[in-house]
């Protein structure tokens, strides 16, 4: 399948080394809103709707994990970027892991939030056929109360309402064909494959994809480090942004990555 050219949002100095933030199902560039401006004094930061998402378009399917990945190096090509840092949260850091793992000449280094290397199928497969029964908006409520702890969502309700604006505006085809995409992922034997000094964050209660997840892939991946962060759910770089960027720009750094 061709690539699509994906929407994305270029931030930073054009001479810096250039960060790509992949988004989570479900959301849109829009959820990396906290990291940008700190990541953006020092890197080239680039975000983007995952097609099916945001701004993006929504091809004809099925997908593959593969076909993100498609849509990520040519935009990379169309930047005239030969290598990035890649960071990515759930959807997203299962497209960061597989593009680390087939184009690791593309990755310096990689950044893997709230993922999988291989999550349960069948909710997201239901998932699908609830998206196209009944579109994204009755889904939305459920999915943000996993994106963020109880205490949090109740604290911050501008916030929980901005979140299930983006799962209502995604495409419905769009968003069960990610969740397909999700469903067959198994990139276990891809961790061994990956070279890129790898930093995995997890979130403490995440119920969405709980840190077991994520201590797998540490474990998979040669020198992989793992930071929790608490309290946190599946979207912790939204509830604890000071901690998540912080982690982010401190893996980036420590390796050399700021030139």
């Amino acid at each position: 399948m061709t690539a699509v050219e994906v929407s994305y949002t270029l931030e930073g100095p054009a001479d810096a080394p250039v960060v790509v933030l992949s988004n989570s199902l479900g959301a849109t560039r829009g959820m990396w809103d906290p990291q940008v401006p700190a990541l953006a004094e020092r890197y080239r930061v680039v975000t983007y709707d995952t097609r099916g998402h945001g701004d993006s378009p929504s091809p004809a399917g099925p997908w593959s994990l593969d076909d993100l990945v498609d849509d990520v190096v040519a935009l990379l090509d169309r930047l005239g970027v030969q290598r990035a840092h890649v960071a990515g949260l759930s959807l997203g850091g299962m497209t960061a892991l597989r593009l680390a793992a087939r184009e690791p000449a593309r990755v310096e280094q990689l950044v893997a939030l709230a993922t999988s290397a291989k999550p349960d199928p069948q909710g997201f497969l239901d998932r699908a056929v609830a998206a196209r029964a009944g579109g994204t908006a009755p889904l939305a409520p459920t999915v943000v109360s996993r994106w963020l702890t109880p205490g949090y969502a109740a604290e911050h309700p501008d916030l929980v309402a901005r979140l299930e604006a983006m799962i209502v505006a995604a495409d419905d085809e769009g968003y069960a064909r990610c969740c397909e995409v999700v469903a067959a992922v198994d990139l276990r034997e891809d961790l061994g494959r990956i070279t890129a000094p790898t930093l995995v964050v997890s979130g403490a209660e995440d119920p969405a994809l709980p840190p077991p997840h994520q201590q797998a892939i540490a474990e998979g991946i040669a020198g992989a480090s793992l930071v929790s962060v608490s309290p946190g759910a599946h979207l912790p770089n939204l509830e604890q942004p000071l901690e998540v960027t912080g982690a982010l720009l401190g893996h980036l750094d420590a390796v050399g990555g700021h030139a």
